[in-house]
């Protein structure tokens, strides 16, 4: 289940790309499919095995071009191991409500970025988040929970701070709001009570089988409580650093060839 669109973020063979907080993989799986150069990174090493386990099946299963690599990195959001202008494109999926320091960060993003470059930053949306907040503390309140709460316009002022331009954005996974208040309700770890185990069954069913009711439903209901919020910018045209240091903060110049989104 992807969050970012592709077709508004391309990735062409031989793009370098950073999955930053990967998770299971699934935007770094699709960029490997595309053709490019990957890294998924993660500060949880325990997701990486399988991650790369599903690299090396894409591999021998033929579903990647031959000139594409795949790999997996550990490490820290705030301090990434990768040179200046590093990657093409770089992916930020549901992880920055989980960093303290989320601007350096996102300085980090910038950093790694070549000039012109694009970026896909996606955090939960504003409403469906405040509602399960509401409704239960074990939702957020838990070893590397969520610690902040994104409007658009924090999230875009950030994102401007470090040195992109921003460019669209949309909401996505409107069916998944519901399914998580009802988990917030009942209990977030009791995924066996009737109702959120039924409504788990359709969620895996309209995931699998796509039916075009349930994507007309998602699609109609993204602009109201979509789960997520999707951002997609381009980086400036000169080196985005940290305020203060040499070159730091943001350029006025034009950010490279690439369009935005």
């Amino acid at each position: 289940m992807l969050t970012v669109d592709f077709s508004r973020f391309p990735i062409r063979p031989g793009s370098r790309v950073l999955d930053l907080g990967c998770g299971g993989g699934r935007h770094a799986f699709e960029a490997y499919r595309r053709g490019a150069h990957v890294v998924a990174f993660d500060l949880d090493r325990s997701e990486l095995g399988p991650v790369t386990g599903m690299f090396g099946a894409m591999r021998a299963a033929g579903e990647t071009a031959g000139t594409a690599s795949a790999t997996a990195v550990s490490g820290d959001a705030t301090a990434m191991p990768f040179g200046d202008a590093t990657f093409d494109r770089v992916i930020a999926a549901e992880v920055l409500e989980h960093v303290l320091d989320d601007q350096r960060a996102m300085y980090e993003l910038a950093r790694v970025l070549r000039p012109g470059g694009l970026a896909a930053v996606t955090v939960p949306s504003w409403l469906p988040e405040r509602i399960c907040w509401a409704l239960s503390a074990e939702y957020h309140q838990v070893p590397g929970g969520h610690v902040r709460i994104y409007t658009r316009a924090e999230l875009e002022a950030k994102l401007t701070r470090a040195g992109f331009v921003v460019g669209s954005h949309h909401h996505a996974h409107g069916l998944h709001s519901p399914y998580w208040w009802l988990k917030c309700a009942v209990g977030v770890n009791k995924d066996g009570h009737p109702l959120v185990s039924s409504y788990h069954k359709m969620l895996v069913w309209d995931i699998t089988r796509r039916p075009a009711a349930t994507r007309l439903a998602d699609r109609a209901l993204n602009p109201l409580i979509g789960k997520s919020l999707v951002v997609y910018a381009a980086k400036l045209g000169c080196r985005a650093g940290m305020p203060g240091e040499p070159g730091g903060g943001p350029s006025r110049q034009e950010a490279g060839q690439e369009a935005l989104p």
